[in-house]
């Protein structure tokens, strides 16, 4: 029988290319077909290590997913991005690479996420996913999550729905 070395951690400076593998691995994934190519494109690019290493270096609420050793998944969070919301912590991005997708490690990541929020004392959470991303908004909805906002994004040319799910 072989062992599997789950962990969720705090993300480090050094976590910053791994993160911006999975985050163009998830990327390109969930939004192929719902954000025009050119743009999701130019999305991903803007999110490369340096990216990633600047603003967790800037003291960003990461955290990540490894098993085995091998970073898999993360989330960022911190307080709620709207000014006047009952919601005051927010889940900004939540992602597991393609194959760690429907096993379980989502629904981990946003719980530590969740308990740092409380701890923090930002009581009630947000978190945004397009609408036309089913497989988000089903994750979100199984979470316990309601839909309490629904907002349009445009991607170039194309104008996308995003639905708000709320946790009180």
């Amino acid at each position: 029988m072989t062992q599997v070395d789950i962990t969720i951690r705090s993300a480090r400076p050094a976590d910053a290319s791994a993160i911006a593998a999975v985050h163009d691995e998830a990327w390109r994934e969930a939004y192929r077909g719902i954000i025009p190519g050119r743009e999701l494109e130019q999305m991903v690019q803007r999110r490369g290590p340096v990216w990633w290493r600047t603003i967790l270096d800037r003291g960003a609420r990461i955290v990540v997913l490894e098993i085995d050793d091998s970073l898999r998944g993360y989330a960022s969070y911190g307080r709620n991005r709207l000014a006047a919301s009952p919601y005051l912590g927010e889940i900004f991005e939540l992602y597991l690479a393609p194959e760690y997708q429907g096993l379980g490690f989502g629904r981990r990541l946003f719980t530590a996420a969740r308990r740092d929020l409380d701890a923090r004392g930002l009581k009630g959470l947000l978190v945004w996913a397009l609408a036309d991303n089913d497989r988000a908004c089903g994750f979100y909805t199984r979470l316990g999550g309601i839909k309490v906002r629904e907002m349009d994004e445009t991607f170039g040319t194309v104008v996308r729905a995003r639905h708000a799910f709320g946790w009180v």
